[in-house]
């Protein structure tokens, strides 16, 4: 096959390959802010698959300039439809900037890893060029960014509570969540003919409208109205009690219309799509995708998320854990769609047949790998159903958890000829493969787990207790540390019992609302007395439409409108990340020092049993420090 027909594998991405189609003006134009990889991993190519698929014209312009004489917004012309905006399969700001709110030195999602490639606040960025360039043609807005922006939230970055990116950017229509099921809809009531301003009953989209237009009547659904975005930048409490009605239908199988005013305009959230069928997400996972980065890239540099996921397998989508500070379930839902063993496979065959695959299956898995079938017994019981979590503040009884469909696509991967081993890299939840939180649990946990253990670790299994202390962990909406120490114990006797020598590996968060020195000081503790040297750590980072976020910037809980402490200064959040370290040299004379402030001798006992440590043989013994005051330091400047 010669070079000019190779390159119409790929979704279009400049004038020259538009015109290798025979095509004139354009339908759709997406804009992204990631590198084009045609993969279903990638949010940009999913959405511009299922538009050729619906049989429009469409083109991608990854990363464009938004710096000097704005060329490449303006290469391809005016689609005759929409423009589709999409920051990337990241929010800008978190791609940008660490919790410390430090410049990254690397993008992920770009060629090479190379930095500034995309805006802070991309798709707010993109519109309003589009806007002013061509103010005619409409311009939706879609993927994690507009998703989690949807309505009034916290903007760590700017610290400040900002109104829908609907209002921030001008665009016409936001599309929520995972936008193959708007989409579609979308371009089928603009095949009808329909203009896309009077799209105001397709679910899983939001728009403005003036006041004085008044809201669209639809009987088949309750609207409810939470406070202006005026009153949130009156009161914090008015702020935080909202989030309670926005998680609530975000995670509702049949939820109501949210209203919020804006000003003089009104914001009006259509209710979401079902979860989608076995059908439906496979047909989106089976569309013809490369596979590959656009051979753009060939000269720049490796895309680093790409070959991080280039030989991995989603095998399902929705998280129903509802942690407090996870924004899974606000843009891919609760409820889990999980695609058919037969996809599944066909993909692995795919995968197999790459020219560089050595045999190695980097993930089979999904936002938490052993979630996959996993759903209500009686579906009237979910119908109804408010709860964020289906698993805190315990498994719920019509939920059944039985693992042996997951484990046989692991059995079924793991004998493919061509796959050495097919490795789980994705998370799991650890509290539904032990008997003492999944009280009803069947036999198929035991089955799982002797499966992945012996034939999907590399070595290392990665599972998120998140915190050892049971306040924290209420808050967090994570269970007891006892049932991950009971977990621990399951994995020693399959590990010895198999002689895998393989490593557990917490993650763990610091500087959660809430979160103290005194619970830091104990999570150090419980972690060194069970042979931890921690690693997979992290501080915790504010991100829209969660209920920690709500937390850090109002100081109330949204459920119970209950007041908490906040670690927000750079110094609060440094000195409780540090906490983590304890087995460092370095540290281990500034956490003496802090447990004797905090009188916390016991914890001090605990975390230095001998009174010094093989990395610190000077230290004092315990008895002598608890005896003494902490010898005068000379002031030197704060170095954080």
């Amino acid at each position: 096959m010669n070079k000019q027909n190779e390159i119409t594998k790929w979704l279009p991405v400049t004038r020259k390959e538009v015109e290798m189609r025979g095509w004139g003006q354009l339908d759709v134009i997406l804009i992204s802010g990631d590198a084009y990889v045609d993969h279903p991993a990638f949010g940009a190519a999913v959405i511009g698959r299922i538009i050729e698929k619906e049989g429009y014209r469409v083109a991608i312009i990854p990363q464009p300039n938004w710096r000097d004489g704005l060329h490449d917004f303006k290469i391809l012309g005016a689609p005759v439809y929409f423009f589709g905006v999409t920051s990337g399969c990241m929010d800008s700001m978190v791609n940008h900037y660490t919790a410390n709110k430090r410049l990254r030195s690397d993008d992920a999602y770009s060629p090479g890893g190379k930095t500034g490639l995309r805006p802070n606040y991309a798709a707010v960025t993109y519109t309003k060029i589009l806007k002013s360039l061509y103010p005619d043609v409409p311009v939706i807005i879609g993927g994690i960014e507009a998703s989690l922006r949807r309505v009034t939230h916290y903007d760590y970055w700017s610290d400040k509570l900002m109104p829908s990116l609907l209002e921030t950017s001008g665009a016409d229509l936001l599309v929520y969540g995972m936008g193959e099921m708007p989409v579609r809809e979308i371009l089928k009531l603009l095949k009808k003919g329909v203009p896309l301003h009077q799209l105001t009953m397709v679910k899983q989209t939001a728009y403005l409208r003036n006041q004085g237009n008044g809201t669209p009547k639809n009987k088949h659904w309750n609207d409810i109205y939470i406070h202006s975005h005026q009153k949130c930048l009156e009161d914090k409490k008015a702020f935080a009690a909202n989030f309670k009605q926005i998680e609530q239908e975000s995670n509702k199988v049949f939820a109501d219309r949210i209203i919020q005013t804006i000003g003089e305009k009104t914001l009006i959230i259509n209710p979401p799509f079902p979860t989608m069928t076995e059908e439906e997400i496979d047909a989106s996972f089976e569309l013809p995708y490369t596979r590959l980065p656009h051979p753009k890239y060939k000269t720049l540099g490796a895309i680093p998320a790409y070959e991080m996921i280039k030989f991995s397998i989603n095998t399902h989508r929705g998280c129903f854990g509802g942690c407090s500070f996870c924004t899974i379930s606000a843009h891919q839902g609760k409820f889990i769609a999980s695609r058919s063993q037969s996809s599944i496979m066909k993909e692995v065959e795919q995968v197999t047949n790459m020219p560089d695959f050595k045999g190695y299956i980097s993930d089979l898995g999904g936002p938490s790998a052993n979630m996959y079938k996993m759903k209500g017994r009686i579906q009237e019981i979910c119908d109804k159903c408010v709860r964020p979590s289906c698993i805190y503040p315990a498994v719920c009884d019509n939920l059944n958890t039985n693992h042996s469909q997951i484990t046989e696509i692991y059995r079924k991967a793991d004998a493919h000829p061509k796959v050495k081993k097919a490795f789980v890299g994705s998370g799991i939840r650890h509290d539904l493969l032990t008997k003492s939180y999944n009280k009803k649990a069947d036999t198929s946990i035991y089955d799982y787990l002797e499966q992945l253990l012996t034939r999907h670790v590399s070595g290392r299994l990665k599972v998120a207790p998140e915190h050892t202390s049971p306040a924290i962990l209420k808050l967090m909406r994570k269970p007891s540390f006892e049932h991950f120490k009971e977990f621990k114990r399951i994995f020693d006797r399959i590990d010895k019992q198999h002689g895998l020598n393989q490593q557990l590996v917490p993650y763990l968060i610091s500087s959660h609302p809430g979160c103290t020195e005194d619970d830091m000081a104990s999570l150090a503790a419980e972690t060194r007395e069970l042979g931890f040297h921690l690693e997979q750590v992290q501080d915790f980072t504010p991100t829209p439409m969660t209920v920690a976020t709500v937390m850090y910037y109002s100081g109330y809980h949204p459920y119970t409108l209950k007041e908490y402490y906040v670690p927000r200064s750079i110094r609060e959040k440094k000195e409780q990340h540090r906490f983590f370290f304890w087995y460092k040299k370095e540290n281990q004379d500034w956490l003496r020092k802090k447990l004797f402030a905090l009188k916390k001798p016991d914890l001090l006992k605990r975390l230095f049993p001998f009174g010094k440590t093989k990395s610190h043989p000077q230290t004092k013994p315990i008895r002598e420090i608890m005896s003494h005051r902490p010898p005068k330091q000379k002031q030197r400047r704060n170095t954080f």
